[in-house]
């Protein structure tokens, strides 16, 4: 897809109504340290414009980015960082749970998993989680440039194993270094968002 446009549209904390889009949404969920900041920006092809942090779990909204005005990239607030209060953790998960069963726009979440390491308690209470609301996650294996290529089959296993993967979830490597991985991920986000006949032809600015 070619970016013609991204702008960081909506913020919804906690008590913020979520917005009533029009255009069709994608979901990004992760830890805390994962990347998903990173790899937001290289998806929209931005150095910044999602912020990413040196402090684990400062994700604490809801973002809404607005791409070419035809999808939403949706940023989740990260989860598992041990400094953020039980409380904290409690609210940020009621606010996606409401935002999981409330958007009629959302198509597909994305799940980020550091491909270097076994996913952790959080990570597999969060497939779960995310496939108890209804939905398949999409697993991003990120930070693939931090592994050699000879790495990369045995972390895959390692991460579906540990995942328990469902038979036919889809798992994509992905680093935000080189860009390995964007493209196989906007081609998912098309076929999911617009499997209606429309081109990448039709998307691209």
């Amino acid at each position: 897809m070619i970016i013609k446009s991204a702008a960081l549209e909506t913020v919804c904390g906690i008590t913020s109504k979520l917005p009533q889009t029009i255009y069709p949404e994608v979901a990004f969920a992760g830890k805390s340290n994962v990347g998903k900041s990173s790899l937001i920006n290289t998806l929209m092809n931005r150095k910044s414009l999602a912020r990413t942090s040196s402090q684990p779990g400062k994700t604490q909204t809801i973002n809404f980015y607005n791409i070419n005005s035809q999808i939403y990239l949706v940023d989740l607030p990260g989860y598992g960082y041990a400094k953020v209060p039980q409380s904290e953790k409690e609210k940020w998960g009621k606010m996606i749970e409401r935002y999981l069963h409330t958007s009629s726009q959302l198509k597909a979440v994305f799940l980020l998993i550091d491909i270097r390491h076994e996913p952790g308690a959080n990570d597999k209470t969060m497939y779960e989680w995310i496939c108890a609301n209804g939905y398949e996650p999409i697993i991003l294996a990120t930070k693939l440039d931090k592994i050699k290529r000879s790495q990369v089959q045995k972390q895959q296993k390692i991460l579906r194993e540990g995942l328990e993967l469902r038979p036919g979830t889809k798992l994509i490597p992905f680093s935000s270094q080189t860009g390995q991985g964007r493209e196989e991920v906007w081609h998912l986000i098309e076929e999911l968002c617009f499997s209606q006949g429309n081109s990448s032809e039709e998307m691209a600015e």
